[in-house]
């Protein structure tokens, strides 16, 4: 069995083609999703502001160490891809950065 490790993906977009129906959605719902309320979690936590220009995921992925990073992003940008066409929602220009949590270093400070 191959090891499992925990990754923070953060996926990047843009607003594309919104309808004006998809608009009015997303501007009634931007304080639910500013900084504040961002989150990584498995079913992801989405921010955006009332520009509606960009918006950004944070995943919690868990997957194959052996695939590393890249893997865990492909899997993040996969789960934003679905997520924005359940809503109905335009998008353009994903990109997306992933981190290893199982491999971090944590600098502790000396007390």
């Amino acid at each position: 069995m191959a090891t499992q490790h925990t990754y923070r993906v953060i996926v990047r977009g843009k607003w594309d083609n919104l309808t004006e129906e998809a608009r009015t959605k997303l501007l009634a719902e931007v304080e639910d999703h500013g900084l504040a309320q961002l989150k990584f979690t498995p079913e992801g936590s989405l921010a955006y502001d009332t520009a509606l220009h960009a918006f950004s995921y944070r995943y919690v992925v868990v997957s194959d160490a052996e695939y590393g990073e890249e893997m865990a992003a492909a899997l993040g940008e996969e789960k934003a891809e679905e997520a924005l066409r359940e809503a109905g929602l335009g998008y353009r220009e994903l990109r997306s950065t992933a981190t290893d949590m199982d491999t971090m270093k944590i600098n502790r400070k000396g007390r």
